[in-house]
């Protein structure tokens, strides 16, 4: 595999765009909501995501009919481009505007196009948050850092991907939540998990403890928040246990958050390591295995080897 020049894993500063990204992030929350709306329910709520591409992220084909159409942020054109399966197509500029203007306009975007969508107009997943229409204070958009924000997610999407071919048993496509503004990758033990207990603002109860109703590790990145001032690749596991926070895991900077609950690792570290790489999915395994082990699962009937491009794996 060619390693990436070092200018591949940009520096993404949360404090420098902090308004930018919480803006984003609301634009965001209103194009899932979008999609949410119209795509039938998947498990542990895959069907609601954003898919990092060559450009941006994308909503994927959304049915409306016998139609589909397709909300894409395209980070290099610094556009929103509507595709509807007849050929329609609207584009709207990102630039500096309030959420409240931005949701307007996309809905207008969405009726022209004739697949109209109407949504819950409050963010989920963001205490103290304010309705979408009402929302004229986030209205930052430096342009520049949502770049250099998604081609970190670009290097982040190529080695998460990379990671989950290493496991057989069921598991999550690399995705971006926009409740949260994270990329993820989940894998499961195949076994029910108790009932979740805890709270999310702006999400209902079922809804958490459908999306963990199974034991899980979960890994992932996101540029800030959260509790942290700083972009942070985390790991996690439910049910939680004492053990795993007590476990090993590398590479040296990653460590365990009380508070979050979470192994965190800081993307500078990654960012600058000599094979980000290889850090990377050194943090992804180890957290992976301190989950795994402790949790007792079965992990020889779970796990293979990284997958390589074009080589089918033996099969005995």
């Amino acid at each position: 595999m060619t390693k990436p020049e070092a200018g591949d894993w940009p520096s993404v500063p949360y404090a420098e765009w902090r308004e930018t990204c919480d803006t984003l992030h609301l634009w965001t929350q209103i194009v899932g909501k979008i999609r949410l709306r119209q795509t039938p329910w998947l498990n542990h709520g895959w069907h609601v995501t954003l898919y990092v591409t060559s450009r941006g992220l994308t909503t994927s084909p959304i049915p409306h009919g016998l139609r589909t159409f397709e909300l894409s942020f395209d980070f290099i054109a610094h556009v929103l481009r509507i595709d509807v399966s007849d050929g329609g197509q609207l584009q709207i500029a990102l630039r500096p505007r309030s959420v409240a203007e931005f949701h307007a306009e996309l809905m207008r975007a969405l009726e022209k196009l004739g697949v109209p969508v109407s949504i819950a107009d409050m963010p989920c997943e963001i205490a103290g948050a304010m309705a979408f229409t009402s929302d004229r204070t986030h209205a930052s958009y430096d342009a520049a850092a949502v770049h250099r924000f998604w081609q970190a997610l670009v290097q982040c999407d190529r080695v998460m991907k990379r990671f989950r071919t290493g496991f057989t048993g069921k598991c999550s496509p690399v995705h971006f939540f926009w409740g949260s503004f994270d990329l993820a990758v989940t894998r499961f033990s195949g076994r029910v998990a108790p009932a979740f207990r805890g709270k999310t603002p702006g999400l209902a109860e079922k809804v958490m403890r459908e999306a963990y109703s199974h034991e899980v590790s979960s890994a992932g990145f996101w540029p800030g928040g959260n509790g942290i001032d700083y972009p942070a690749f985390y790991s996690y596991t439910y049910p939680a246990n004492e053990s795993f926070r007590r476990q090993p895991v590398r590479p040296a900077g990653a460590v365990f958050s009380d508070t979050l609950g979470e192994f965190l690792l800081p993307y500078e570290v990654v960012r600058t390591a000599p094979d980000p790489d290889a850090a990377l999915l050194d943090f992804l395994q180890s957290t992976y295995e301190a989950a795994a082990s402790t949790a007792h699962w079965d992990r020889a009937s779970l796990e293979r080897g990284i997958g390589a491009a074009a080589v089918c794996p033996d099969v005995t």
